[in-house]
């Protein structure tokens, strides 16, 4: 792919601001806005209530079917209806607001017949606040060579059995129709973020189509929300005819799709920007599969509202636990003594009670050991969140970012793609 200079990019999501504003009435919101319905009772609404001065940086109230939700946002992920290690009630205490499920795996197990049963998956793992499920067509790619995909659908060949099954956009709607989560995904055709050529515009176009198809199936519309997803790739082209053609229809919310996912880093902010300029500013804005402390800081100053990924659940059951000076792997033999909490600025159970050398001792060994580094990587991401949302709230978000980065890189050895990406956004790093 043609590498562009940061004027030949400026140019390019400038004119694609103007012509995308030429087109819609969408992109001029006032500060304070909440999506309603007059003639039904809408499934979510959203309320700007500050935006930074600076940045593209806001925070803001979703309210859904099941609970409210601050944004700025990181929503664990709970893949199978459960979030390894952690009990329902322990997200609560830790103030977590709304969690993922993933509908190809719930869809196979324990399937719609059962969850319907039950009335939701909210019932089934007893979870009384918000939840939000993907539509499975983040399978396309991690089961690539097990996956066939035409425009009727996806065909899965079971990585179990090996039995084959059929995800059309009107079955991934039907199960999240059976799940019941408050915000459910459109079937998507995900490429990689490295994938190049033909295959991007022919996924992109297919994405609006099967949205279509995925609005059509939806039989809970005032109970659930339909999020579409912006695709193109890394092509700004494509991404911008995208995220027109997605903001044309009737819905809540969006979601900026197909990244993170191995491309560059320059790339991935220069995709995040350029679609939070075109999407509607007073809707909710939802970065697929991010979740690293440092892309979230970046990616809500280029203002994104909601993120999710397994990291900080998975890296606990490899030992790490997050910090804002970065990781600890407390596999390492320095921690053997160190009679420390994981954090001393920290308020979770964990590192109220236990030092780094007890948990290194069991780290990788006992299950005890992922529940108390789940624990506090849970709290570590909701503590981030809630100082974000406080900083822009008190307008002094920039400020907040020059001391996060400077925390994380005391030697100032910043990577080029986090000053370039702030620096589009109006803060220079100190």
């Amino acid at each position: 792919m043609l590498r562009r200079s940061s004027s030949q990019w400026t140019s390019t999501i400038q004119k694609s601001r103007i012509n995308f504003e030429q087109n819609s009435a969408n992109s001029q919101p006032e500060k304070k806005m909440k999506l309603t319905d007059s003639e039904n009772k809408c499934p979510l609404t959203f309320e700007i209530r500050a935006e930074c001065s600076t940045t593209k940086a806001r925070m803001g109230l979703m309210q859904l079917v099941h609970h409210h939700v601050d944004t700025p946002v990181f929503m664990p992920v709970g893949t199978q209806g459960t979030l390894k290690g952690l009990l329902p009630q322990q997200l609560e205490d830790l103030n977590c607001q709304i969690i993922l499920g993933n509908t190809y795996h719930l869809g196979n197990r324990p399937g719609p017949e059962v969850l319907d049963k039950a009335g939701g998956l909210h019932k089934f793992m007893n979870w009384n606040r918000a939840l939000l499920t993907d539509s499975g067509g983040f399978q396309m790619v991690s089961l690539l060579k097990l996956a066939e995909i035409t425009e009727e659908g996806v065909k899965f060949k079971s990585p179990f059995d090996g039995s084959e099954s059929m995800l059309t956009p009107e079955r991934s709607i039907q199960i999240q129709n059976s799940i019941g989560a408050d915000i459910i995904m459109q079937l998507d055709d995900v490429v990689s973020s490295t994938t190049t050529g033909p295959r991007v515009e022919e996924a992109m176009h297919r994405t609006t189509r099967w949205l279509d198809r995925c609005l059509s199936a939806n039989e809970k519309p005032h109970e659930q929300s339909i999020f579409p997803i912006v695709q193109g790739g890394l092509d700004p082209v494509l991404r911008t005819e995208s995220a027109k053609q997605l903001t044309q229809r009737k819905v809540n919310g969006y979601a900026v799709g197909g990244l993170s996912g191995g491309e560059s880093k320059e790339d991935f902010w220069k995709m995040v920007h350029l679609s939070t300029d075109i999407l509607p500013k007073n809707k909710p804005r939802y970065l697929m599969g991010v979740g690293f402390a440092v892309d979230l800081v970046v990616c809500c100053a280029l203002g994104i509202d909601m993120f999710d990924c397994v990291f900080p659940t998975r890296t606990a059951r490899f030992g790490c636990a997050l910090t804002h000076s970065g990781q600890l792997n407390l596999k390492q033999g320095q921690y053997s003594m160190d009679k420390k909490p994981i954090d001393e600025t920290c308020s979770c159970s964990t590192c109220q009670t236990y030092s780094r050398s007890y948990i290194h001792q069991i780290v990788t060994i006992e299950t005890v050991a992922c529940h108390l580094l789940t624990v506090h990587n849970i709290a570590f991401q909701m503590r981030l969140m809630k100082e974000i949302r406080q900083s822009i709230e008190e307008q002094r978000y920039p400020q907040y970012i020059q001391n996060f980065m400077l925390q994380n890189y005391p030697n100032k050895d910043y990577p080029e793609w986090i000053v370039h990406a702030l620096k589009a956004v109006n803060v220079q790093l100190l």
